[in-house]
């Protein structure tokens, strides 16, 4: 089972930016900056929130291109698709890694939607 992401040329800055804007996508992306190499497995995110919002909110960063997700068995393996991104946005993915690197791995009481 494959799920449907965006190809390069369809990544769109409005999307990714709308993806952006959020603290637990952010902190998310933070978090897989930290551990860039290899993928992330959902449940190394689970101090951001519920599992069902984390589905959730990586629903979100997968379907405006930030990450791939890839089921493997009864886990899925997240990663950033900074190449991607780096083509279509060239600096971009940078400058937001910068902030988003800093934000803490746990978020506080209701900013985790």
């Amino acid at each position: 089972m494959s799920l449907p992401h965006p190809t390069t040329d369809q990544i769109a800055l409005p999307n990714v930016l709308s993806a952006l804007g959020d603290d637990t996508r952010l902190a998310i992306v933070g978090m897989l900056a930290r551990n860039e190499g290899p993928s992330m497995t959902c449940g190394q995110f689970c101090d951001l929130g519920s599992k069902t919002s984390l589905s959730y909110h990586l629903a979100k960063l997968r379907e405006a291109g930030v990450v791939n997700v890839e089921p493997c068995g009864t886990s899925r393996h997240i990663s950033l698709r900074r190449a991607d991104l780096d083509q279509r946005f060239p600096g971009f993915l940078d400058s937001v890694i910068a902030t988003a690197i800093n934000l803490p791995l746990v978020l506080p009481k209701g900013d985790a939607a």
